[in-house]
């Protein structure tokens, strides 16, 4: 049990995070910044084309399906109690502390290579901008900058940071869209595209290992849940966000992978293997001088997506510290600002170092290996969030069919996208990357047992009043 000294920590008003402070919009905003939607046109479709060619909107289509089931399994949870870093209270409260740990050792990685990925990718993205004007800018001095400003303002005000997010994501999409949408206006006939619509020349092996790329695209659309302590009316606002985040994303995936085909004359491969698809798109429309601001777009948005991972990360990392899973520092609280700063400042500075140690392998290839590490990370959590889904319902005697249904459903999708992954084996070094995953969570479940066997009384206390303590449970649906 808790000592006094420890209780009084707990209670005090400093500890706390600044409650009941993000609206829906600010909620929705930090689902959406970590999608970071622009990025499917910017790069992620080249990838998803390259192996699914006609398929590719089918690709988006069927990832959004599979990933509905997931956040059903999360709204379920997420309308029931809410709390910051989500997933470790949740599949904690429903499967133990031991699994709740290890979902959250695996977020950290997530998080944090989500940032990563991303920032190398704005990186790609400013570069591309400054090209046409003869202006070279190194990778580096672009992930010192973002990262910098990235921590002060994530750790200043979570809601300045969120509505930022969200007024630029909204702000990318609606621009992107509206020249998507000229595309049919150059080709009117093109608008029922039958290649399309038949999936002709698809090959089901290269739409099986897109499906694992269509995923990726969606990772993130969870971290709303994050912001369990500072969200206003939380069991509702939450689940609504986790869930139109992602449907929205998916539309306009859908819409952007069918559109994108359409402006390549139905020429996949040169799609597939295009490193600037939104110049040739420009100049397809006749209006090379936006390619460069496109890519300015996208650099802004992939700048809201480091954000809003940072975001993420520090509220899990908060959450685990208040328990002792990680450094008790974690889980301290500004007393000005009201943020987990510490985390926010670890999180941080892990992302930039290991995009410096990284830079020698190019920005591209920076930002494949880090996010692909990354998608392990979410694909364990939402498994295990949909097997704690049905299972927490079981324990307080509301389970379903419908709702085993979703968790299975959940669940075998994540496994899909796992085995996609590994077979057939990848060029190296991604054939080493799921095993040095499991690696990275053999460490954290090592660091659990001797955890366990050192201060027993951690995991009693998440096993018997998990954040009750903390007021983060605020009621059941």
């Amino acid at each position: 049990m808790s000592t006094p000294l420890q209780a009084a920590t707990i209670a005090s008003p400093e500890s706390q995070l600044k409650s009941s402070s993000l609206g829906f919009l600010e909620t929705i905003g930090q689902s959406l910044a970590n999608i970071s939607p622009t990025f499917t046109p910017a790069i992620n479709v080249v990838a998803v084309a390259g192996l699914a060619g006609n398929a590719s909107w089918l690709v988006y289509g069927l990832s959004t399906l599979g990933l509905l089931f997931v956040g059903l399994n999360i709204a379920v949870l997420a309308s029931r109690f809410a709390a910051a870093g989500s997933f470790f209270i949740f599949i904690s409260r429903a499967l133990g502390p031991m699994a709740g740990g290890i979902a959250g050792w695996g977020l950290i990685a997530a998080y944090t290579g989500t940032a990563m990925g991303v920032l190398a990718g704005e990186a790609i993205f400013v570069q591309n901008a400054c090209t046409p004007w003869g202006i070279t800018i190194p990778a580096y001095w672009i992930y010192i900058v973002s990262i910098a400003l990235v921590w002060f303002l994530s750790s200043r005000d979570i809601k300045l940071s969120s509505r930022l997010s969200l007024g630029i994501e909204a702000a990318s999409i609606a621009i992107v869209g509206g020249v998507l949408l000229m595309i049919y206006y150059k080709y009117p006939g093109h608008l029922v595209d039958m290649n399309q619509l038949t999936l002709h020349g698809v090959a089901p092996k290269g739409l099986a290992e897109a499906l694992v790329l269509g995923v990726f695209s969606y990772v993130g659309f969870e971290s709303a849940a994050s912001l369990g302590k500072e969200t206003k009316n939380p069991l509702k606002a939450i689940p609504k966000a986790v869930i139109w985040s992602m449907l929205l994303a998916g539309g306009f995936f859908m819409f952007v992978a069918y559109s994108m085909v359409i402006a390549y004359s139905g020429d996949t491969a040169k799609l597939g293997n295009d490193a600037a698809p939104l110049l040739t798109l420009a100049k397809s429309l006749d209006i090379p001088q936006l390619g460069p601001i496109f890519y300015v777009i996208a650099s802004i948005s992939a700048f809201a997506c480091v954000l809003a991972s940072i975001n993420a990360a520090s509220r899990l990392l908060f959450s685990m510290g208040r328990y002792q899973f990680v450094h008790r520092s974690m889980g301290m609280v500004h007393v000005k600002h009201q943020t987990p700063h510490y985390a926010v400042a670890f999180a941080s500075v892990v992302t930039l170092v290991a995009n410096l140690a990284l830079i020698g392998t190019g920005t591209l290839n920076t930002f494949g290996y880090t996010a692909t590490f990354a998608t392990f990370g979410f694909i364990l959590a939402y498994f295990l969030i949909s097997v704690s889904a049905p299972v927490y319902l079981k324990k307080e005697g509301s389970l379903t069919l419908k709702h085993t249904i979703i968790g299975i459903l959940g669940g075998l999708t994540m496994i899909g996208a796992v085995v996609g992954s590994v077979y057939p084996v990848p060029a190296f070094p991604y054939n080493i990357l799921p095993y040095l995953f499991v690696a990275y969570l053999v460490v954290g479940f090592i660091w659990l047992l001797m955890l366990k066997k050192r201060s027993p009384q951690v995991l009693e206390k998440i096993e018997h009043d998990l954040e009750t303590s903390e007021a983060a449970i605020f009621g059941r649906k």
